[in-house]
């Protein structure tokens, strides 16, 4: 993809500089993306898509931001941000640090000693290109039980039945889980930690230095032990990661059995996205706890 000429020129406006060079990487499954060079020298990172979410750059750009208030793990400086397109800070991905890991897990713990004082965050925003709840409506204050249920699960549920998704058994075993909800998360003790959302191994890049840089979040204040359990489902973290991570903030007991509750949510993100593939991983997390 390369920039078409109209986009050129509002970029080039939005950095007052002159666009020299361009050429196209990965933007992952949802939007385009090119790194440019420009006549003073400087490299940058450009993302757009014609038929995304008006506002998804707008919140990708709110997601860094609140990210780097933690001041712990690099994030992207971000340039400026549109309804067509976000520039950020260009960074080219290196090799990894002999204490990558270890530094990664404890950097993440710190991250998540950032806390607020509701589950949510100041605006919805998206999780791919899901809508993602995290707004209060009116003057309520969720539990972390009731906002993980209403505003994650119950949502993406509803997705999947809106989309032809959810066959009988899925449907059983949702309103089964439904029941024991309260009884998974009863013993959480969860506080509202600043989570990146969408934590897996490709949401992260290797800095100049050789350590994290986070990219693409779906921030919002919620258990920190959802974080961790995204970083499971696909797989790619390194055991150091773990154990410095539970070095720096102890995990409370049974946080393993809680982890399949929240691999649900992005398991059924999966199916909403991607479609029936996902139907049986949804079902199987499910039957854990019924």
């Amino acid at each position: 993809m390369i920039l078409k000429e109209e986009l050129k020129h509002r970029i080039e406006s939005a950095i007052e500089d002159k666009i020299v060079s361009q050429y196209s990487v990965s933007g992952g499954c949802i939007n385009d993306a090119v790194i440019f060079t420009t006549i003073s020298g400087k490299t940058y990172f450009v993302k757009s898509k014609n038929n995304s979410a008006k506002d998804m750059f707008l919140k990708e750009a709110n997601g860094l931001t609140e990210l780097s208030k933690a001041n712990v793990i690099r994030v992207p400086k971000v340039i400026f941000a549109a309804e067509e397109f976000i520039i950020i800070e260009n960074i080219t991905p290196q090799s990894k640090n002999k204490l990558f890991w270890e530094y990664f897990g404890r950097d993440l713990a710190k991250l998540h000693k950032f806390t607020n004082s509701k589950f949510g965050f100041y605006e919805d925003n998206y999780i791919g290109s899901t809508p993602q709840l995290n707004i209060a409506k009116g003057n309520e204050n969720l539990n972390w039980t009731e906002f993980y249920f209403n505003k994650r699960l119950l949502f993406q549920f509803k997705l999947a039945e809106n989309k032809g998704y959810t066959g009988e058994e899925l449907r059983t075993a949702f309103f089964q889980l439904e029941n024991k909800i309260h009884l998974i998360l009863k013993d959480c003790n969860a506080i509202p930690s600043l989570l990146h959302g969408d934590l897996w191994s490709g949401n992260f890049i290797i800095d100049e230095t050789g350590n994290a840089c986070l990219i693409d979040p779906a921030v919002y204040y919620g258990h920190r032990e959802a974080d961790l359990a995204m970083t499971k489902l696909f797989g790619g973290f390194d055991k150091r990661f773990y154990s410095a991570y539970n070095e720096e903030l102890p995990l409370c007991a049974g946080y393993e059995y809680r982890e399949n509750i929240y691999k649900l949510y992005h398991v059924l993100n999966h199916l909403n996205l991607f479609g029936s593939v996902y139907y049986n991983q949804a079902v199987n997390l499910m039957k854990y706890y019924i």
